[in-house]
């Protein structure tokens, strides 16, 4: 009798799981084939964000295009959220869990291009989408309208919420997003990358910290009275070589980089003004700390030693993604089942020219069709993307929008990202995002177990500052 029992409360709950798995299977198939349905929209969508090129903080008619398009789907809109103009919050639906999802869709400056194969930028335009960001921008959007009408549908619980990030290259967008706490009662973000591969593996990034110095001395005249002047370009050129004699004494994994925007605007003027732009980088925030501070002593050593007086202004500031097993194995269950992207015949000749531009690629142009093996990766880059993942659990992918080998911030990223290579992979990105979301408002004990695991992860001394300080949006940075 006991044994007719369990195996009736066993068949029972058998009966109760297959339906809902084939039930969760099939909504995400049309969740899918929604999105598939719809990929002529959402290409010309990123068409467009792609000629308008618009750099950070910059992004008016690219974030108005992509709220007009969650406005026109019923998702209610706040614009200018975190006192950033172009930032936004789309939403639909009510209660929870809370899922959120990351749009970006800022240009990089001074890397403008045909979609040619070889270099060829185009006139009159100064920026060009390197990155990826209107393909990251444009797939967003349409995974969220897909889980919208998932959600509209099968009256699930639960809330969608798109967050239009401005700024990411440089301006850190999301670090003022964050401290605003707009994502403090959101349960899973989700986010996606242009790349030159297909992956959703756990990652982390480098955290880093940019700022202006500026120094200001007194104007002579360099020959008939130089003993009268305070060169503020001699006091850049000290700092930069202070700090490339400390290279020798900083961890191997850390960088510094800068490039000098004014130094001046006639040989025989004394310059009275002169700027320095800097990035540091490092893995551990606490290590970059230290460099930082290294590297203001010797900003404060080169005025002295000049004359001259200083002043620096903190541009942005970005924490190291903190990776999410419990999210990201979600994540990446999701990509193999929509796999890597094919090329017509068109597309792999297209593919074949850019490969020879490339300076030792890494991965053979078929590598476009694989999905990478699920592992933990350490990136060079840094990412706002940072701060946003040290408080909601968060997981990322990114799919093949360029010809295997591109490297980031590269013209044959701009021209692929431009025609239909760069469209496949972001129509596959957005299908990934949507089927993640699904599982996870079908899933509420994964959703439990990603916040625990964030929770963990931080330890418990944890305490949240930005690396920005108190500063408000550089909203001029690119100007």
């Amino acid at each position: 009798m006991k044994i007719s029992q369990r195996m009736v409360t066993l068949g029972l709950a058998l009966l109760f799981f297959v339906p809902q798995f084939g039930i969760g299977q099939t909504n995400k198939k049309a969740v899918q084939k929604s999105i598939e349905s719809r990929t002529k929209e959402y290409e010309q969508i990123a068409k467009s964000i792609w000629n308008f090129a618009e750099v950070g903080y910059q992004e008016e008619k690219s974030s108005g295009l992509l709220k007009k398009t969650l406005s026109d789907e019923g998702f209610s809109i706040k614009s200018g959220v975190a006192k950033i103009p172009t930032a936004f919050v789309a939403e639909y639906g009510s209660g929870q869990p809370v899922i959120g999802i990351l749009a970006e869709f800022d240009a990089l400056p001074g890397i403008s291009q045909e979609v040619a194969t070889q270099r060829q930028p185009i006139e009159n335009q100064g920026a060009g989408h390197a990155c990826g960001h209107h393909l990251f921008g444009t797939a967003s959007t349409a995974a969220a309208i897909a889980v919208k009408d998932y959600l509209k549908k099968t009256g699930q619980k639960g809330t969608i919420r798109l967050y239009g990030t401005p700024a990411e290259e440089g301006g850190s967008g999301k670090v003022y997003m964050v401290r605003a706490g707009l994502f403090d009662d959101v349960d899973v973000v989700l986010h996606w990358h242009a790349g030159d591969r297909n992956t959703a593996s756990p990652s982390t990034s480098m955290a880093n910290r940019s700022a202006k110095f500026r120094f200001h001395g007194y104007s002579a005249h360099a020959a008939g009275a130089p003993e009268k002047g305070r060169s503020s370009l001699d006091a850049v050129e000290a700092m930069n070589h202070m700090v490339n004699l400390m290279r020798e004494h900083i961890p191997d994994g850390s960088r510094i980089h800068y490039v000098i925007t004014r130094g001046g605007n006639a040989p025989n003027v004394v310059p009275d003004f002169a700027e320095v732009f800097y990035y540091v980088r490092d893995f551990n925030v606490d290590i970059l700390e230290d460099l930082w501070a290294r590297v203001i002593k010797t900003a404060e050593g080169a005025a002295l030693g000049t004359g001259t007086r200083l002043e620096y202004e903190i541009i942005h500031g970005n924490r190291p993604v903190l990776a999410n097993d419990v999210a990201q194995k979600i994540m990446y269950d999701n990509l193999v089942a929509i796999g890597g992207v094919s090329y017509t015949k068109k597309e792999r000749a297209f593919a074949e020219q850019i490969y020879k531009t490339l300076r030792s690629p890494d991965k053979e142009i078929s590598s476009a069709g694989e999905v990478q093996p699920y592992k933990f990766t350490k990136g060079k880059g840094s990412t706002d993307v940072g701060d946003v993942s040290w408080m909601v659990p968060t997981a990322g992918l990114r799919t093949a929008t360029w010809v295997p080998g591109t490297s980031a911030h590269t013209w044959q990223a701009v021209a692929a990202g431009g025609m239909s290579i760069g469209v496949k992979g972001m129509m596959n990105a957005a299908k990934t995002i949507a089927g993640t979301a699904v599982d996870l408002f079908n899933n509420p004990e994964a959703v439990k177990n990603a916040q625990k695991e964030l929770i963990e992860r931080r330890g418990p001394t944890f305490n949240y500052y930005s690396l920005l300080g108190d500063r408000g949006p550089p909203l001029d940075y690119r100007k």
